[in-house]
């Protein structure tokens, strides 16, 4: 036996105390003050080598480590609780999730299964989002990391829903016939890496083109399924998008449904930020049909705004989704009664055995803010979204790049260069800390997204990007205008 503590517990509890007391108030202050400081700093070489240092062998204080992470980690993160990050579609998280996820580690629960209460937190939120997606009582659910995952998952059941559960145990065959799904050119491309994943490849993955809207077109999809029949192919999935990751559009959900019942495929919905838009009154209708999908992904980490990571799948067929998943191991057998008892185990439902407790900060958020406050958050997204666009239209140097449908904005400076200009425009403004948009491309053209997704974005934030855009295209663009116009404008 080596020599040291038999436990990993302090020797102090006190001390221990004191020092968490110290942790929590730094994070309570630094989540006070995101708007003193820059979205995004870059990390200096200097605090990027420290992290080169070796294994350690030997302890080391942990107040010691506590203020390496105030200096070279807190400072230097991505930005998404900022208010100024309009960059991707991720939620900026509370002081309720924290503390939440605080006392999730603290029970250090395997949410994977057997009999206690977090498996009972996880199957109420799975009961509270099947009423609010108007499913049947019986629908299951599941906590993944995201909906990249619960998109991969909804390939795998509705795999199952046209082969059979056999297919797990004897694998694609080729008198299964090539199997075919259907979605939008405006699709994630968790989509297509689905499709890879499951060993369909990606190239059984049709993608129809859109419209004006972004939307996809519906007549599109049915040449393309009515010719794969025709050469002897086997469509079997058809996936709608609530909120395309570029734009924000919303499939005709209810024509998709009608498609998919005619055509007998398994009909899913990545909603991972614009399924959430149900949360307000104003928006919900225009989801109308998500609730006759055979399954949905969405993401509570984004306009929920629960902490990284809290992705999820709603699935309607609960014999369905356990045929694709659950599997008898020794190690796992049930009991009537005792830890090995209970009769719902998650680890049935999805690829984890493994599972932190997720649900409960979203049960804590749910519950804390309501489903008013929170739909309040969807519905001032969408106003500000709508804010930026009117200024955006309203300037001659600015142009606006396609509809805005909920919260994301897409938009250019205008210049002779206008690809290069506006890449440039977003890394200076990323420098400069003050807001953060991203970048993507739209008909060719090079567009900055603004994804207003955080329940701190304000009024003056989006005042912010306009300033900032036009100043740095004056800058760096071939108009040779002084930044210094720019109250003129």
């Amino acid at each position: 036996m080596t020599d040291g503590p038999q436990t990993l517990d302090p020797q102090d509890w006190e001390a221990l105390r004191r020092q968490g007391h110290r942790m929590l108030d730094d994070m309570i202050e630094h989540m006070r003050g995101l708007r003193t400081e820059p979205v995004w700093r870059a990390p200096p070489g200097a605090t990027r080598r420290r992290f080169d240092a070796p294994l350690p062998q030997g302890p080391q204080a942990l107040e010691d480590v506590h203020t390496q992470f105030l200096a070279d980690i807190a400072p230097y993160s991505s930005g998404n609780a900022h208010p100024g990050f309009m960059g991707w579609v991720q939620g900026g998280g509370t002081p309720v999730g924290m503390l939440a996820e605080m006392l999730s580690a603290g029970l250090n629960a395997n949410v994977g299964g057997r009999d206690h209460m977090a498996i009972e937190v996880e199957r109420q939120i799975v009961r509270w989002m099947a009423r609010l997606y108007r499913f049947p009582e019986a629908a299951t659910g599941l906590f993944l990391t995201g909906s990249s995952m619960a998109n991969f998952c909804a390939v795998l059941i509705a795999r199952t829903r046209a082969l059979g559960a056999a297919v797990r145990e004897r694998g694609l065959r080729a008198d299964d016939g090539p199997l075919i799904a259907y979605t939008s050119t405006a699709a994630h491309g968790c989509i297509r890496r689905g499709m890879d994943m499951a060993g369909l490849g990606a190239q059984a993955l049709r993608q129809a083109p859109v419209d004006a809207r972004h939307r996809v077109d519906v007549a599109a999809l049915e040449r393309l399924i009515k010719a794969d029949r025709a050469a002897g192919r086997r469509p079997f999935l058809l996936v709608g998008t609530a909120g395309t990751v570029d734009v924000g559009a919303i499939d005709d959900l209810a024509t998709l449904a009608d498609l998919a019942a005619a055509e007998d495929l398994h009909f899913h919905v990545d909603g991972a930020f614009g399924a959430l838009a149900v949360l307000s009154p104003r928006l919900a209708g225009r989801l109308a049909g998500i609730e006759r999908a055979d399954s949905i992904a969405f993401d509570f980490h984004k306009w929920a705004q629960v902490p990284y990571d809290a992705g999820f799948l709603l699935v309607r067929d609960p014999e369905l989704h356990r045929a694709t998943f659950a599997s008898e191991a020794a190690y796992l057998r049930r009991a009537d009664s005792g830890l090995a008892g209970g009769d719902w185990w998650p680890c049935d439902l999805g690829p984890d055995l493994s599972r932190g407790f997720r649900a409960l900060k979203t049960w804590f958020t749910l519950k804390t803010y309501g489903l008013d406050a929170l739909g309040g958050v969807v519905d001032r997204c969408c106003d500000l979204a709508q804010a930026l666009a009117t200024c955006i239209e309203a300037l001659d140097e600015l142009e606006l790049l396609a509809p805005v449908e909920l919260n994301v904005v897409c938009f250019r400076y205008r210049d002779p260069d206008a690809d290069r200009v506006n890449a440039a425009i977003v890394e200076d403004l990323h420098r400069q800390g003050r807001v953060a948009p991203s970048l993507t491309t739209l008909d060719g053209k090079t567009a900055i997204r603004a994804a207003i997704v955080n329940h701190r974005t304000e009024r003056a934030d989006i005042e912010a990007l306009i300033t900032g855009v036009i100043a740095a295209g004056r800058r760096l663009g071939d108009r040779g205008e002084p930044a210094a116009d720019l109250a003129a404008a």
